[in-house]
């Protein structure tokens, strides 16, 4: 009956997603499809703008990761989850400025500052984050329809990416952001059902005062999560691309909106671990809770998984018909909307094959954060123009190592007793290491002052 119900729930969500999705067409068809502008080549207001950001920020991971380390480490596991969302005023200021400087997109600046080459690295980065972005939310809402590995398990992550795909095929980011609205105020609704249904039941300074703040009891996450901020955002274009697309201010009074109500969703949602913990519930931090409090809330719960899942997969979608089109082929002779249509589709087939490896959801965040703290000063220190191509490819090149040897187990020491502590030694001494290969290749290769050529479409130029 539960699964009859969960399959029901899913396609009556397809089908309202599709009916709601606009279809890009008319005289600026493009701008609709990569800039997401209405039909009358208005911009995006600045409630869709945060609306879009934030949904397409909590992932159905980042639900479900909250709920888990608010179970394993009580309110310090919430608040070293929510801390990931301070991203958004970070990434907020830095394109800021970077506008500021004239550049459409992080792309240009890249290939401004630091040749061709720079970009085509950078895609492959974001292109792993967007195929991160497909396995790592269908299988969250997967857990609800079978066992892991069973056939109802695997329908689940096909239908939902699928579902997904027609909607969004149809406008690319005018479609994203359109849904992204009304998917934002039905989590929003959720989240204070939810919340309704948790907070009577337990006791709420009980799980306020939950946890220890301590090294061991999920300080340590919360350190690596003050340490990535300032780069973690910048291999995300699904919050990226969206900084682009409005007159700059607009931009960043929604970036600051999106982290303030981002941090407060997170941490509110943690307390749906926080109270599997208080209760003794144990299993799964979400599916267990939900079971333990009833039918109602497990279909409501399904429906959460459902909501963060397809959100942040049209964005992801949708960028990567923006990366192929407009980032990496400016000057392609096909129809742009066609061929960017082709990338979602084959994003869509790669991402979801993952599903079948059995990945964990939480290392698509925190090793992938990792690989890319060597951004770090790249973004900080844009504003410099003396670090020139070996600057960024030391930095950038540090990073990944660092990552790729946390991922193989290489990685002897850490920094505290706690299980994060090999990851927080990786980052701190990562970010450190990236720093100094930026500045001493600064010192010994500086920047030739290589020039770019203006790619994709215009962004809003506001002031």
């Amino acid at each position: 009956m539960v699964a009859f119900l969960n399959w029901v729930v899913l396609f009556v969500y397809g089908l309202a997603m599709f009916v709601i999705s606009p279809t890009a067409r008319g005289w600026n068809r493009e701008e609709q499809f990569f800039q997401g502008r209405t039909r009358d080549s208005r911009e995006t207001s600045i409630l869709f703008l945060t609306s879009s950001v934030l949904i397409g920020w909590i992932f159905a991971k980042s639900v479900q990761n909250a709920a888990d380390l608010g179970q394993a480490y009580g309110l310090p596991g919430g608040v070293a989850y929510a801390a990931y969302w301070l991203a958004f005023p970070v990434a907020g200021v830095l394109l800021y400025r970077l506008r500021g400087q004239g550049y459409r997109s992080i792309h240009d600046f890249l290939e401004d500052r630091f040749g061709r080459e720079a970009i085509w690295l950078f895609s492959l980065i974001i292109g792993i984050r967007l195929w991160n972005e497909i396995w790592s939310n269908t299988i969250v809402v997967a857990q609800y329809f079978g066992p892991h590995g069973s056939p109802g398990y695997f329908a689940a992550t096909w239908a939902a990416t699928g579902l997904v795909l027609l909607y969004v095929l149809k406008g690319g980011v005018r479609s994203s952001i359109v849904t992204d609205v009304v998917q934002m105020m039905l989590a929003a609704a959720i989240l204070v059902i939810i919340m309704a249904v948790i907070l009577p039941q337990g006791r709420v300074r009980e799980m306020a005062a939950s946890g220890t703040w301590t090294l061991s009891g999920g300080v340590d996450l919360i350190l690596v999560a003050l340490l990535q901020v300032w780069s973690y955002p910048f291999h995300d274009p699904v919050m990226t691309d969206r900084a682009f697309i409005t007159d700059r201010k607009v931009m960043l009074k929604a970036f600051a909106l999106a982290g303030f109500f981002g941090v407060l969703f997170i941490l509110l949602f943690s307390f749906v671990g926080i109270y599997n913990r208080a209760a003794g519930i144990g299993g799964n931090s979400t599916l267990a809770t939900a079971a333990a409090l009833g039918l109602p809330v497990m279909i409501i719960m399904n429906l959460m998984m459902i909501t963060s899942a397809t959100s942040t997969m049209d964005s992801a979608f949708a960028s990567s018909g923006k990366l192929i089109s407009v980032d990496l082929f400016p000057g392609t002779r096909l129809d742009r909307i066609c061929l960017a249509r082709w990338a979602m589709v084959a994003l869509g087939i790669v991402g979801n094959a993952m599903v079948h490896a059995g990945p964990s959801i939480l290392s698509a965040t925190t090793v992938s954060g990792t690989m890319v703290i060597g951004f770090t000063p790249v973004f900080l220190l844009a504003g410099w123009k003396r670090p020139g191509p070996w600057s960024y490819y030391v930095s950038v090149g540090t990073g990944l190592a660092m990552g790729l040897s946390l991922a193989l187990g290489l990685v002897p020491y850490r920094i505290g007793p706690g299980k994060y502590g090999p990851l927080l030694w990786v980052n701190l001494v990562g970010v450190g290491l990236c720093f100094a290969g930026y500045l001493l290749m600064a010192a010994l290769k500086p920047s030739q002052e290589v020039k770019a050529v203006p790619r994709g479409l215009p962004a809003s130029q506001g002031v």
